[in-house]
């Protein structure tokens, strides 16, 4: 069951291009500015994206906690936002930020590297698919 979120700074002009979850959410992908590497997803509602857009640092909504979290408050794992973008939808925030530390909760650096699916999939396969 998840709580209301409460009410929220963020501009409003920003606020009306969301599209949320049912529970007034949207995924936050952070992501490495300067490699691209991609560290780890985070869930915000409208005040964690203004806190994440006015602090510069990130902030996200626990779903398990309900409650704001800011990275590195805890752990000393800081994400410093470099940039901030909405995917084409409007229902992602993709998060550029300079990672101090481990982004997962595991203390790897990504939260992506330890359960890979496919890795380097062959080119010529692909090829045959074209």
């Amino acid at each position: 069951m998840t709580s209301t979120p409460p009410p929220s700074n963020l501009d409003p002009a920003i606020a009306a291009r969301l599209k949320r979850s049912a529970d007034g959410l949207v995924p936050a992908i952070a992501q490495q500015y300067d490699t691209g590497e991609v560290l780890m997803l985070g869930w915000m509602d409208d005040e964690a994206l203004h806190r994440t857009l006015t602090t510069g640092r990130c902030t996200y909504w626990s779903r398990s906690r309900q409650e704001y979290w800011v990275k590195g408050d805890t752990s000393g794992h800081f994400q410093w936002v470099k940039s901030v973008a909405l995917d084409c939808d409007a229902d992602t925030v993709l998060v550029k930020v300079d990672q101090v530390g481990a982004a997962c909760h595991t203390g790897a650096r990504t939260c992506f590297d330890a359960d890979v699916l496919l890795k380097d999939a062959d080119s010529g396969a692909r090829a045959q698919d074209q």
